[in-house]
């Protein structure tokens, strides 16, 4: 009984804005009242610079891994690990602490993904980091490596739970990323 306890705990640990948290503690504005109003690490780097943008990024993808890692621990069910899955990153996305207006859960998303499986995290991520790297645009970045997400899963991992989750989670974070996708068509995307 005690080890669905992780799945509350898991919404209630994502629901700790890490940007929101990092700005106010090294003196920025909330990161919501400027740029894309978004507490993720790129509109972090927008408010505070790269500083304040790597703790938040380290923070957000710490904390997904850290709810799925003690998920696995305390329960042999894929079916609890799943569930956590989900609770953090909801909880990176509508954060009960901060009026439900969160990120777009990448960072967090990356972190559930290597505390699923170290190498589907790390495919994700290096997609990520090579996309930006030769497009210089975050978001584009975070779109690709989210569509190609539920594929790597399918190659990569062999808990058909664990593939259902990382679609879902693909699908919730190419969701919040609609405004973006939109500025993208239009060629108005920063």
């Amino acid at each position: 009984m005690v080890e669905w306890l992780v799945i509350p705990a898991g919404y209630l640990v994502g629901s700790v804005s890490s940007g929101i948290i990092v700005c106010k503690l090294m003196g920025f504005d909330d990161p919501r009242e400027h740029g894309s109003q978004n507490p993720g690490a790129t509109n972090v780097m927008r408010v505070g610079g790269k500083k304040a943008a790597g703790v938040t990024l380290f923070s957000d993808l710490l904390k997904g891994f850290l709810v799925v890692w003690v998920a696995k621990i305390v329960s042999d069910s894929s079916v609890i690990v799943m569930l956590s899955t989900l609770a953090v990153f909801l909880g990176n996305l509508f954060p009960v602490f901060f009026n439900f207006k969160g990120g777009k859960g990448v960072a967090t998303g990356c972190g559930v993904l290597l505390g699923l499986s170290w190498g589907l995290g790390f495919v994700v991520a290096l997609t990520w980091i090579i996309v930006l790297k030769v497009s210089k645009v975050s978001s584009l970045s975070a779109l690709i490596a989210g569509f190609l997400t539920p594929i790597y899963a399918w190659f990569m991992v062999s808990e058909p739970e664990y593939i259902f989750i990382a679609t879902v989670i693909s699908l919730l974070s190419l969701w919040r990323h609609k405004a973006n996708i939109l500025r993208l068509i239009q060629g108005t995307e920063d």
